[in-house]
């Protein structure tokens, strides 16, 4: 088997990579580049290879950037099938079709304000684009083998989201394990990631490679933010991925008003991918991902707070600038790099009195990373706006295995990899990660450049 690394190699966005044996070529992720202008600038680049020679893609997860580049593949030439688990589909099919039209909403922006340098901006894909290749995915269950040529693919639960999985491929006697995003053991809302099988090749994530989650006093810092900030009578926005992380932070939200440690107040969920998401989450509540109870009853379900609204009109959106009095926003996208989250940070960061809580990785190069590192000044739709707000972070929340979790997981297959190669992670995590895994596991570490190819 030959393996090339497209995407995810020294970053943390763009997953993609290209799995070759008996000419069947197969891709195994297909994300969108975020971030850094030099990284998103891969996403209007022709693919490395030619999408019309790519037989099928295997997702590891719905997360956009190991699927949002699928749309665009699709219109270069992609007609393949596109397997996944039942959940992961269940999501695919609105954050695919949101992704598309916010690439298309952002370049009719662009046109309006005539910010961008390109005469017309252009979406990178279109909502057509979205649902022609949704029509290509088919569902996989977990734990039950499926061949494709010569390939052999097995899904195991992964502990990240909901339909999140890792997968073993065989061919010929050989096994490459491709981790997708690893859970953690200690979360409250998923299940641990299920034990890793043998394989001799592992492609394993690394976003914090080189940090502990802080496992201590997680609802008291939640508690402390909110309450400080509705003393100032302000507003807690906390941008969030519309899939996790706000199922994730509304659990803590209800369970910290139900233990009295905060007031009831009004708590906006404005994104329609976020309020889709979660009525998902809860028609799939069986997944082997999900841990918490969840119901269409909100008095039993653990991601339904008292004093929730569900925002999907942009009409209703608008409407919460008008809002007097404290209350909590949760908006997409969770590093601050597009979605309606940009309108509230162009309105609140100017005041001292609110608050931006980051509940999540901030990947280099986005506006979220900018805003925890503590920039002054915020460029967002062309425009320069002041940063007084309070900026908290919060990083307990991730769905990423850190350091030690990742460690563990590899120790749970019967025998060590061969060889690991380190990918969606940033260099200085990747090299502590690296020099871990070589003292405890005992195996050859190998961390990729962008398009390097390897014998597997």
């Amino acid at each position: 088997m030959k393996i090339q690394f497209l995407g995810a190699t020294r970053t943390v966005t763009g997953s993609r990579f290209l799995l070759k044996e008996d000419k069947t070529s197969i891709l195994v992720d297909c994300g969108l580049f975020q971030g850094r202008k030099e990284w998103r600038q891969r996403n209007w680049e022709p693919f490395p290879v030619d999408p019309r020679s790519i037989d099928a893609a295997f997702l590891t997860h719905a997360h956009i950037d190991h699927s949002g580049y699928l749309p665009r593949l699709y219109q270069e030439g992609f007609r393949g099938p596109v397997y996944c688990t039942a959940g992961t589909a269940a999501l695919l099919d609105i954050l695919l079709r949101d992704s598309a039209h916010l690439q298309e909403e952002e370049a009719a922006y662009a046109n309006k304000k005539g910010y961008s340098r390109h005469r017309p901006a252009l979406p990178l894909y279109t909502t057509q684009d979205a649902e022609c290749v949704l029509q290509q995915v088919r569902n996989v269950e977990f734990g039950a083998p499926r061949a494709f040529g010569p390939f052999t693919a097995t899904f195991s639960s992964a502990g990240h989201i909901l339909g999140s999985a890792f997968i073993s491929i065989a061919a010929h006697g050989r096994k490459i394990l491709f981790s997708g995003d690893v859970g953690r053991y200690d979360a409250e809302v998923t299940n641990p990631p299920s034990d890793m099988p043998e394989t001799d090749v592992l492609l394993l994530e690394s976003t914090y490679g080189n940090r502990s989650h802080d496992h201590e006093g997680t609802e008291q810092t939640l508690a402390r933010i909110i309450n400080t900030t509705y003393h100032r009578c302000g507003v807690v926005l906390a941008p969030a991925f519309s899939v996790g992380r706000c199922q994730t932070l509304l659990y803590y939200i209800r369970k910290l008003e139900e233990s009295g440690a905060i007031p009831r107040r009004p708590v906006y969920i404005d994104s329609p991918m976020a309020v889709d998401a979660t009525e998902i989450y809860v028609e799939h509540a069986r997944d082997p991902n999900i841990r918490i109870p969840l119901s269409t009853d909100p008095e039993h379900c653990a991601i339904k707070c008292s004093e929730a609204h569900f925002v999907r009109t942009r009409e209703e959106s608008l409407r919460l600038n008008s809002l007097e009095g404290s209350c909590i926003i949760i908006s997409a996208n969770g590093m601050a790099t597009g979605g309606r989250v940009l309108h509230h940070l162009r309105r609140l960061l100017p005041s001292p009195k609110h608050t931006v809580l980051f509940v999540g990785y901030q990947a280099e190069g986005t506006r979220g990373r900018a805003l925890v590192d503590g920039t002054k000044m915020i460029k967002i739709h062309g425009q320069y706006v002041d940063v007084n707000a309070r900026i908290e972070s919060v990083d307990h929340f991730s769905a990423h295995a850190d350091a030690n979790d990742l460690i563990t997981w590899v120790c749970t297959a019967p025998r060590p990899p061969q060889t690991i190669y380190l990918v969606h992670g940033e260099p200085d995590a990747q090299e502590v990660l690296a020099s871990r895994l070589k003292a405890d596991v005992f195996a050859n570490v190998v961390i990729p450049d962008y398009r390097e190819e390897f014998d597997v």
